[in-house]
């Protein structure tokens, strides 16, 4: 082992960091590769190490900025890390994964962590990796993921209050989460049961570590999701030291994450963060969060790892996170400002023991066992013209997913590789609704069920590299839920051809199912004689054909260009048995909970679109990214007719850059800024009928105009400064950043909704001029 490096010359005030990269393993197999040459590329001096038997590696003598990482290993290709960051106050921790070379007579580079490349070695397209930098640093993101991958092609976030986001054209039910490779409840602040989204995520991102999104034609291993998967993954803590970071924002609010060593000798270590919400604050000095009420959320995460044990790895992860909010009647420019008052709580609870055994150089099996917990309560209020409220809805309902999952991985050689695996998930229901249409009606039952359903999976899936050129990812999935016996099987497949070293094609199709919202199947219609059916008890999956090409082409080392065009065809989609414009796919597109009864599997959906991205990776300072999608959403019901989506917007696209700049006498600070510019198409809408709204007292939509009419144009602007300063003398740095949401102030129209009060329409407005403040300490 070695390591040189130019050192500065007054080390007196100078202090050294540490690279620490571990560990380096088989990206298939997982088999640690001992003796890999490691070193920092883009210094004068190289600082070069190698891996320890375990595949463990540290590079010492290293001081704040970004770096390029090459590791070198005979019979792999070579691996190139950019923008390895390096700061004051916290190590900095690669786990690295190297690919298996079909040939060795040529030394060949891969670049990780580029965009094109994805953690999950199995997908071949409309995928993407995210690192947790791009969460923290891309101006509007709010340090969430979801919003983050807003400005991915395809993908689009209609509503400033929550986190949903439609991939082309589809509902956000549709979305599939999974941490530590356990599928897993709705990890967000404010959810309500049947959703994918909130208003504040509950994910901790100075937890997570890289990760993947897919927007159509995913591995076979996901299953029960017809729109995107989210794969995210709690990093492990540190193994050498303990490390704090406090943060305080307005969104995340006040935050300590802490971590280190357990055990030095084996590996094992810590991750705990908890968070506090400061949005009363945030009001307090006259900032707008888009509602006069004062919402509060908290939240806890962890993840404990046991190092190397003669049982293999064992780690557990969890989240528990708390919200609610009394949301008053407000004016037209608030949510829920219509008069119809909310009281609304909710909780969520995950929790995953993870194992992972090495059975040979060739093979492992990776298992979960977990539990997924959710529960939210809620009371709608209405109002007279003359002020008066009542309750007109109680909502309590929850839900208690008990998880297992196993799979077995086999790299029989460099070409071939299997996976197979099984995973169940045994769920107990309470499901509790009742309304009323006016304060001296009786309370019509709307769920009253409890009780438990499963829902099982398996999957095949191999992998075959013909040549270099041509990859080959195909496999097949199966489901079925036993509430009603519904069974699904779906291929899936995948084609990769590389024309050279800069450019692609890939080829995908894959048949997808999911279940609906569970909550649909459970409501009640009551007979003549006081007894209840679950007339949606026997609805079958919704499943969905997608087909997608694609092509990628990397001009030069730091810019990427990808197209793609796909076509989606759904089918057994819930409509109603009579002739109405209802449909299942238009479920998330409203606050509003889906009461329809008498549904069955006949309606169809289809989502059609092109894509493109032009990205200039970060280097030499800066970096861009320019998304596009131009799409079409159409759907047809049980009258007959096709109508635009929900979710129709047509097109949505994404200018986002920033540039870095080294500050300081010894340039080891630096000023940031970046800004983010995004465009949509008006969101369709269902126009109200006033006079019989007036008549009635309540909401009335013309159904048989649905989706005929569109909001005004999205249109967003943020902007983002911050400066970091890194200590010569201590392990330590404080950031600052001011990220400024819709700087232009434009009023972004969220929904239109009747109000009795006023017995008028009021239209409801995204939000305005949002400024979030971030400060953060690490040591």
């Amino acid at each position: 082992m070695y390591e040189t490096f130019d050192k500065p010359t007054n080390l007196k005030k100078y202090i050294f960091l540490i690279l620490l990269l571990m560990p380096f393993i088989d990206k298939l197999s997982l088999t640690p590769l001992p003796g890999a040459v490691i070193q920092i590329v883009n210094v004068a001096d190289k600082n070069i190490t190698q891996s320890d038997i375990n595949g463990n590696y540290v590079l010492t003598n290293v001081v704040p900025d970004r770096y390029e990482i090459k590791i070198s290993y005979i019979g792999y290709k070579n691996v190139i890390v950019p923008n390895v960051v390096v700061s004051s106050g916290k190590e900095t921790i690669l786990d690295i994964k190297m690919e298996e070379d079909l040939v060795t007579t040529d030394e060949i580079d891969v670049t990780v962590n580029a965009k094109d490349k994805t953690i999950n070695d199995l997908a071949t397209n409309s995928a993407r990796t995210f690192s947790m930098e791009e969460v923290n640093r891309y101006a509007g993101c709010r340090s969430d993921p979801a919003r983050l991958v807003s400005n991915f092609a395809g993908v689009n976030a209609p509503d400033d209050s929550r986190n949903d986001i439609v991939i082309r054209g589809n509902s956000p039910v549709g979305v599939l989460w999974r941490i530590d490779g356990m599928n897993v409840t709705n990890p967000n602040h404010f959810a309500s049961i049947g959703t994918t989204g909130g208003a504040v995520s509950a994910l901790n991102t100075n937890m997570l570590k890289s990760s993947d999104f897919f927007t159509s034609a995913f591995p076979s291993e996901y299953g029960n999701a017809i729109s995107g998967v989210f794969d995210l993954g709690f990093r492990n803590g540190n193994t050498q030291k303990r490390e704090t970071t406090l943060q305080l924002g307005v969104v995340t609010g006040i935050e300590a994450v802490t971590e280190g060593p357990i055990n030095r000798d084996n590996g094992s270590s810590y991750l705990i963060g908890y968070r506090y919400s400061l949005a009363g604050i945030a009001q307090a000095i006259g900032i707008n969060i888009g509602t006069p009420s004062t919402p509060s959320y908290q939240d806890l995460s962890f993840k404990v790892n046991s190092g190397n044990t003669k049982y293999g790895t064992f780690s557990l992860f969890g989240i528990l996170a708390a919200s609610n909010i009394s949301i008053t009647g407000g004016n037209s420019n608030t949510l829920y400002g219509n008069g119809n008052d909310v009281d609304f709580d909710s909780k969520i609870g995950i929790a995953g023991l993870n194992h992972l055994l090495l059975i040979n150089s060739k093979s492992f099996i990776s298992s979960s066992v977990g539990i997924n917990y959710s529960k939210t309560n809620q009371l709608n209020y209405d109002s007279y013209p003359k002020g008066t409220s009542y309750i007109k809805e109680e909502n309590n309902t929850s839900k208690t997913g008990y998880n297992f999952i196993t799979s077995y991985n086999f790299k029989i050689n460099p070409r071939l590789f299997i996976k197979t695996g099984v995973q169940a998930e045994l769920m107990k229901l309470y499901l509790y609704d009742r309304t009323k249409m006016d304060q001296q009606d009786t309370w019509k039952q709307i769920w009253d069920y409890d009780s438990y359903t499963t829902l099982a999976q398996a999957f095949a899936h191999v992998k075959y590299s013909f040549s270099e050129k041509f990859t080959l990812n195909t496999g097949i999935h199966a489901q079925k839920f036993f509430l009603n016996n519904s069974f699904s099987v779906e291929p899936r497949f995948g084609l990769k051809y590389n024309m050279n070293n800069i450019s692609s094609f890939s080829l995908g199709y894959g048949l997808h199912s999911q279940i609906q919202p569970i909550n649909v199947y459970f409501l009640q219609t009551q007979n003549a004689d006081g007894s209840y059916n679950y007339d949606n008890k026997n609805l079958d999956f919704t499943k969905s054909h997608h087909f997608v090409l694609g092509y990628d082409l990397q001009p030069f080392t730091d810019w990427r260009i990808k197209a793609e065009v796909y076509y989606q065809y759904i089918y057994n989609v819930p409509v109603n048995t009579f002739s109405s414009s209802y449909s299942m796919l238009n479920t998330g597109a409203t606050f509003k909970t889906d009461l329809e009864d008498s549904l069955a599997n006949s309606g169809t959906g289809k989502n059609y679109g092109a894509e493109l991205t032009i990205e200039k990776f970060f280097s030499n300072g800066y970096y861009g990214l320019f998304t596009v999608s131009v799409y079409d959403s159409k759907y047809t019901a049980s009258d007959g007719a096709e109508r635009n989506t929900a979710f129709n917007g047509n097109y949505v696209y994404n200018i986002l850059a920033g540039k870095e700049w080294k500050a300081g006498s010894e340039k080891r600070n630096k000023i940031t800024i970046d800004f983010t510019i995004t465009g949509a198409g008006g969101k369709p809408y269902t126009p109200i009928d006033l006079l019989a709204s007036q008549i009635t007292g309540q909401e009335q939509l013309e159904n048989n105009a649905a989706y005929t009419m569109n909001y005004t144009k999205y249109f967003r602007v943020d902007f983002k400064v911050g400066y970091t300063l890194n200590s010569s003398t201590k392990k330590m740095s404080h950031s600052f950043y001011l990220d400024l949401q819709n700087i232009t102030n434009n009023e972004n129209v969220f929904s239109q909704t009747y109000d009795n009060r006023s017995r008028s329409i009021n239209t409801t407005y995204q939000l305005g001029i949002f400024p979030n403040f971030v400060y953060k300490f690490q040591f």
